[in-house]
């Protein structure tokens, strides 16, 4: 089933005219700079999941708060829909505009407004990007923990919207454990706070509500991030395995030992190779799979903790532990897995990235599923993902310039993330749903489920105008899906019509 915006499984969309819609933004919002030509409208058709693209109806970028409440009171005015917008590294579709709406880019709201080392805290606009946190901190020995690939270039605003994580997020967590409060615009114009720099607030946790949200219930235009003290030793062992198997025992058994590793990632040897070619990082390219285990803390601490895993590493079947002999040493290691995605880029016309999350223990089995499931649909898959904490990248390389694989990629994916849910796990991990995963939304949640997530919506946008067609299916589009997809010889809401 089609993954882009279809007005009958997806609900029809308001009609209204451009140059009336340009003439009342100009008139009614002095300053703000809106791209309404099909030359200034292009680039912004896609996130990151290029595959998919729509043409918006108007883009704006606004500089300030103010111009962003005028915006959204315009919008809810008028009645057109709002997509928001941060640097558009998203993977899963989330910011792919509506050719019916409004695109609000925020990547002009930009600035650290604060950044306190004393409380450890940070206030940042949301265009501000990840890495330029901890740049700033940085001179204070302070640094912002959760750290996606896209670090470099993705903007806090839309790690809020997606809850990213990253390599470090198995010890630190994600991004709803590293801010404290949230400034938001909603639907109507009015500004909200969320949370506080105290350790709780009174009330239901908001914040958390709104975090991973993907912009469907407002628009976040000030983040207070924790900031966190460097650890005073970090050390990185690099382990090579013959069999992709005895690289996912392991991770369960590090794990089991009671210690939690900064990060603890996995490639196989498809990224191994292709990560090598690009980043010269070292990576033994004969081995099956490699992991990637960072220890950090305290020096007894640490050498403690490297020599227990070092004992476990074998003991699962290693055939060479290297330890990092340096500091240079361990960024090169980290670079090879942070820019897996794109030295994949380099082998294949195209890939299709998935987030599926499973439990530590279904690794092995989950990947020898995956590898059947790759031979059966004909294209190959690559696999680098998060082993600590179970959330798997599968990459799947196709060319969409050859009739039918796209289609088969994305049936692929389908499968691989339904296979997550089989096995007790969800099929997203720091992504979020967008358009990608919408229809397998109707393979994890039940009715009910949906119902609610709909309700708690329509609580916040009760006409449906922030990014609409994301993140939760309608009843209707999983009537449809179901109609295609039966398990266990039952169909997903019987009681609805099937088009």
């Amino acid at each position: 089933m089609s993954l882009r915006y279809d007005e009958k499984l997806d609900g029809v969309l308001p009609r209204v005219d451009k140059m009336q819609l340009l003439s009342r933004l100009r008139d009614d919002i002095p300053g703000l700079d809106v791209l309404h030509t099909d030359e200034q409208l292009h680039p912004y058709e896609c996130d990151g999941l290029s595959v998919y693209r729509a043409k918006p109806l108007l883009v704006v970028l606004p500089r300030n708060v103010e111009q962003v409440q005028a915006v959204m009171r315009l919008a809810h005015e008028v009645g057109v829909p709002v997509v928001a917008r941060g640097a558009g590294t998203g993977l899963s579709g989330g910011a792919m505009p509506l050719e019916q709406g409004i695109l609000l880019v925020m990547a002009r709201l930009n600035q650290i407004l604060d950044l306190d080392p004393v409380a450890g805290i940070a206030r940042v606009q949301p265009g501000v990007r990840n890495i330029a946190i901890s740049q700033a901190a940085q001179p204070f020995g302070l640094y912002y923990a959760p750290d996606p690939s896209s670090q470099i270039a993705c903007s806090i605003g839309g790690n809020v919207a997606e809850n990213a994580g990253g390599v470090h997020c198995l010890k630190y967590g994600l991004t709803v454990h590293n801010i404290l409060r949230l400034e938001v615009i909603a639907v109507t114009g009015e500004r909200l706070i969320l949370g506080s720099e105290a350790l709780d607030s009174p009330g239901f946790d908001l914040m958390a509500l709104f975090t991973g949200s993907e912009g469907m219930l407002g628009v976040v235009t000030e983040i207070t991030v924790k900031l966190l003290a460097r650890p005073p030793c970090t050390v990185v062992l690099l382990a090579s395995f013959d069999e992709v198997e005895k690289a996912a025992d392991a991770v369960a058994q590090i794990i089991a030992q009671g210690i939690v590793p900064a990060g603890l990632e996995m490639m196989d040897q498809m990224s191994i190779r292709a990560a090598e070619d690009f980043i010269h990082a070292g990576y033994p390219v004969d081995a099956q799979a490699i992991l990637l285990c960072e220890i950090d803390g305290a020096l007894e601490d640490v050498q403690d903790d490297v020599a227990r895993v070092e004992q476990v590493l074998f003991k699962a079947g290693a055939q060479e532990v290297r330890v990092a002999r340096d500091e240079q040493e361990r960024q090169r290691f980290w670079a090879g897995r942070k820019n897996a995605f794109p030295a994949v880029g380099r082998i294949s016309p195209d890939y299709y990235c998935m987030d599926g999350t499973i439990p530590r223990r279904q690794l092995a089995y989950v990947l020898k599923k995956t590898a059947e499931l790759s031979e059966e649909y004909g294209l190959r898959v690559a696999n680098v993902f998060h082993a600590g904490d179970g959330n798997m990248h599968p990459l799947i390389l196709f060319d969409a310039n050859e009739p039918g694989e796209l289609e088969r990629a994305e049936a692929l994916g389908g499968k691989i993330l339904e296979l997550c849910v089989e096995v007790g796990g969800t099929i997203t991990g720091e992504h979020g749903v967008g358009r990608e995963k919408i229809n397998q939304m109707c393979v994890q949640f039940n009715e009910d489920e949906l119902q609610f997530f709909h309700a708690i919506k329509a609580a916040f946008d009760p006409k449906t105008m922030l990014n609409p067609g994301k993140n939760i299916p309608t009843l209707h589009r999983c009537a449809e899906m179901g109609g295609m997809h039966i398990h266990h010889g039952q169909l997903p809401f019987p009681e609805l019509e099937r088009f």
